[in-house]
């Protein structure tokens, strides 16, 4: 004899089941919905455009950087990077697809920044405000963080951990440290002849210190 208690209850099998041979799980009403990690484009999303004028760069960068609502949150989108200067079009585009992915798949893109500033040029950096900037991709990390935080993605006093550049104290200064003090100064620009930070304006001509470039003899 079967006995059947109170509890019991007979649920319909649904075709996709018979099909299959799996059973659905039934959704916590409770539960809080947790972010996509691949958001699907839609055909209309918010941006802003942010300008890059940098001495890694001959011509000015727009960076362009577009966020979508999910959850009642901004969550970043896409990236894209445009300059005029065909020479790193290739670089910019995968910059653009590999960020994007990011964004589009990580639940905490917030780490991109950390591995973009991990990135040293090895002609050197420059002083930007007070700030010491290791290359092209650090100012892009830059950008990123700012657009974060004037969209509330973040916390506007959030910061991620920047390298730091150790930089030996010598009692006694020779002649080629001297030289590299020099050059490292925020004054002089990158070089096009040797693209050492060793350009500067002086007599009203650009020169080199590092290899004797002048726009004067062209």
């Amino acid at each position: 004899m079967l006995t059947i208690n109170k509890e019991f209850k007979i649920r319909e099998i649904s075709s996709n089941e018979k099909q299959t041979g799996t059973k659905s799980v039934a959704q916590n009403p409770n539960s809080q919905p947790q972010p996509s990690t691949n958001l699907i484009r839609p055909d209309v999303v918010d941006a802003k455009v942010y300008k890059i004028k940098s001495p890694f760069v001959k011509f000015s960068v727009y960076i362009t950087l577009s966020y979508v609502w999910e959850n009642g949150k901004k969550r970043p989108m896409e990236i894209f990077i445009n300059s005029k200067d065909l020479t790193h079009s290739a670089e910019y585009a995968v910059l653009t697809r590999l960020i994007s992915a990011i964004f589009r798949r990580a639940s905490d893109p917030y780490f991109i920044l950390e591995e973009l500033r991990s990135i040293y040029d090895p002609n050197g950096g420059y002083f930007k405000n007070g700030k010491y900037i290791h290359s092209f991709y650090s100012e892009v990390a830059d950008v990123i963080e700012r657009f974060f935080k004037d969209e509330g993605i973040i916390p506007p006093d959030k910061t991620p951990e920047d390298p730091q550049i150790s930089i030996p104290i010598e009692t006694k200064k020779s002649e080629k440290s001297q030289q590299e003090t020099m050059i490292s100064d925020a004054s002089f620009k990158i070089c096009p002849e040797c693209n050492a930070k060793a350009l500067k304006f002086e007599n009203g001509c650009e020169f080199c210190v590092q290899c004797g470039y002048t726009k004067c003899d062209k």
